[in-house]
C-alpha cells in the first residue's frame, strides 16, 4: 500500500458499464465530504506528516504553496465561524485537479529505485 492508498480507479476507467454507474456516485461523494464548500481540493486533504508527502510539498511552485496555504486560510476561518462559504465561491468540480498526486508518484518512484540502486550487488566476471 503506497501514501496514496489502494485504488480501484484504472480498473474502473477501463470498463465502460462500470463507469457508468460508478461515476455518478463518486460525485455524490465527493459533494458530501464537504470539503469544497469550504474552498479546498481534494489534495489538501492529504496527510501531511507522512515523508513522501512532505517532499512532495517541498516540489510544488511558489504559486501553487500559496494557493494552497489561502485555501487553508479560508477553510480555517470558515471552520472557526461554523459556517460554509457562500455557494458561488464553493470549489467547482472541474477546478479540483490532483496537483500533488503527480509529485507524490514521482517521490514515490525515487524512492523505490534508490533502494533498487542501493541494494544493488556488483558481481565480477
Amino acid at each position: 500500500m503506497t501514501v496514496l492508498g489502494p485504488s480501484l480507479a484504472p480498473y474502473i476507467r477501463s470498463s465502460r458499464t462500470l463507469k457508468k454507474y460508478v461515476t455518478p456516485v463518486a460525485h455524490w461523494y465527493a459533494d458530501l465530504m464537504g470539503y469544497r464548500k469550504m474552498g479546498l481540493k481534494y489534495d489538501d486533504l492529504q496527510v501531511e506528516e507522512n515523508p513522501q508527502v512532505q517532499r512532495a510539498l517541498g516540489r510544488l511552485t511558489p504559486r501553487e504553496t500559496y494557493e494552497r496555504s489561502y485555501r487553508f486560510k479560508i477553510a480555517s476561518n470558515c471552520d472557526l465561524h461554523h459556517k460554509s462559504l457562500p455557494k458561488e465561491q464553493w470549489s467547482k468540480p472541474e477546478d479540483d485537479k490532483r496537483y500533488l498526486q503527480p509529485h507524490i508518484l514521482n517521490v514515490i518512484k525515487e524512492e523505490e529505485e534508490r533502494f533498487t540502486w542501493d541494494t544493488m550487488t556488483v558481481q565480477r566476471k
